[in-house]
């Protein structure tokens, strides 16, 4: 019974109990974002960039900037969005309320409730490369925080800044891991008192690429992409005989040692950048498309099981990939130019990821192959008027369950439905919502191909068709991220669909029929 029908609370206390609950999911639900960076050569459009991020179901995306033309894109869409102050612009929002209030009002306001901005990240690596810059960090914290009370809009929309490693010193053991002391007092406990008052989190930014290679060969290749290690590989620290089995957690744990040390212990940390390169200069051996796919898929395996490190098991930890495009025109090195998932040109994936248990996350760039299929155990009846929608309205290509066609047999309701939901939903790419089918529909792993008949899989070529998927959204709603094992077995009711309409020939009585077509048009209806 919902609980409002023993309590219903008054407005103020239902402001208070949505300023904790939007807290709680900050604090509580992991997510895999992404960096979106414009320093190349490309250009695609804003409303591109956007529909690639939601073909790909991103749900976060961190900003280096406040660019006007993408947050206006991203209108509507539903991605939480984390807005950047430049470095450059760090000086004059740190000097008073009034440039903050500007600043807020310029780059927040102007696209709120529009866009949903959850967060304001206050420069980028500014401790560790830009001194001047650091020492109005917490001020300009501190002017934007005020700015956002004056709007109501603190409990929504956080406030942070993003930090490199190599602000953390004496890394391993992780045990061992301190900050820099010459920022401790200065700046970083009042920057962590900050954090931790208005309910915010630390970002760190953790390149495993980088410290491998400076490594020298010391750190193994397959720890720095988490990959599995034979027992003698795993890293044990000394002092508190936690076990490492990846170069990401030992970073991870190092930072949260040091928080602890400064009696932080309990702040939330969000990965703010990383990645592998998949390329670089003669110096960059191992900055390859296969290394690149190893790690981001081991990575947002890692994340999305909700292990923890061994300091904190089973702590939830959200992390922004680097990054959306390779960027060719950055001032800097060779690597650090190729850490793209995507061409910004065309719009395709540099790289394959092998992503399991991931839901639609990245559903275009995965060789594991996804399907949409009935569910076992579906009534017959719902499946049948599923099935017409999908290969009439649907228009899903319904040729291949024809009568002597390649997957007619088996010819049953079941595995007819199965291969025109599985076309529908590789049709449109996939798009979170598109395989339900009002809830006899669900994602599956398994392949349901047999003999001659083959389904269309990951790596179907059917163009996204964005606005087919949102007008399905109110049939095809439900929760496509959980996969499952799809029954294939099913009873022998005979069928024969339709090539036009998808209409079944099988035997159905006059009120099943008009039946089906009522709930059709009741759904089309809707739009």
């Amino acid at each position: 019974m919902p609980f409002t029908t023993f309590f219903s609370p008054s407005p103020a206390c239902q402001q208070l109990l949505l300023i904790f609950s939007a807290s709680f999911v900050i604090l509580c639900q992991g997510y895999v974002g992404i960096n979106y960076g414009t320093q190349f050569s490309a250009s695609p459009s804003a409303d591109q960039v956007v529909a690639l991020l939601r073909r790909q179901s991103i749900t976060n995306i961190r900003l280096y900037d406040a660019n006007g033309t993408i947050l206006q894109a991203l209108a509507h869409t539903g991605i939480q969005v984390m807005v950047t102050v430049p470095n450059t612009e760090l000086l004059s929002v740190g000097q008073s309320n009034a440039s903050a209030v500007n600043w807020v009002n310029t780059n927040v306001l102007a696209y709120l409730p529009a866009t949903n901005i959850t967060a304001i990240c206050v420069g980028t690596e500014v401790l560790t490369t830009d001194p001047n810059a650091a020492l109005v960090l917490v001020p300009a914290m501190k002017y934007l925080r005020v700015a956002l009370l004056a709007s109501n809009l603190s409990a929504n929309i956080k406030i942070s800044t993003s930090n490199d490693a190599s602000l953390i010193l004496d890394s391993f053991p992780p045990s061992q891991a301190y900050f820099n002391k010459s920022l401790t007092s200065s700046i970083l406990v009042p920057m962590l008192d900050f954090l931790n008052s208005t309910g915010s989190f630390f970002m760190l930014n953790i390149y495993c690429y980088d410290i491998y290679k400076k490594s020298n060969g010391v750190i193994l290749l397959d720890y720095a992409l988490l990959n599995p290690i034979t027992p003698d590989n795993v890293v044990t620290d000394s002092n508190t005989l936690f076990q490492y089995h990846n170069l990401f957690d030992a970073v991870l744990d190092a930072c949260y040692f040091a928080l602890a040390q400064l009696k932080y212990s309990t702040l939330p940390v969000v990965i703010s950048e990383a990645g592998w390169p998949s390329g670089g200069d003669s110096s960059d051996k191992e900055a390859t498309d296969e290394n690149a796919s190893t790690f981001i898929s081991n990575l947002i395996a890692h994340v999305l099981n909700n292990s923890g490190t061994p300091k904190r098991p089973h702590t939830t930890v959200s992390m922004y990939i680097m990054e959306l495009f390779n960027e060719d025109l950055k001032v800097s090195s060779a690597s650090a130019k190729n850490y793209g998932l995507f061409n910004g040109s065309t719009l395709h994936p540099i790289y394959s990821l092998r992503l399991s248990n991931a839901g639609p996350l990245l559903a275009n760039d995965t060789t594991t192959q996804l399907y949409c299929l009935a569910k076992s155990g579906a009534s017959q009846d719902e499946l049948q008027i599923a099935l017409d929608w999908a290969c009439g309205i649907g228009r899903a290509n319904c040729t291949a369950i024809q009568p002597g066609q390649l997957c007619y047999e088996p010819d049953t309701v079941q595995a007819h439905a199965s291969y025109a939901f599985n076309n529908y939903y590789q049709k449109n790419n996939r798009v979170s919502g598109s395989c339900d089918f009002n809830g006899v529909a669900t994602i599956s792993t398994t392949n349901p191909s047999t003999g001659v008949c083959m389904y269309p899989g990951s790596s179907s070529n059917g163009t996204s068709n964005l606005t087919s998927a949102n007008t399905m959204a109110n049939f095809t709603s439900g929760n496509s991220t959980n996969l499952t094992t799809a029954d294939g077995n099913s009873n022998n009711t005979s069928s024969s669909t339709s090539l036009l309409y998808g209409i079944s020939s099988f035997s159905l009585s006059p009120f099943h029929i008009l039946f089906s077509l009522l709930v059709v048009l009741s759904f089309t209806s809707l739009f």
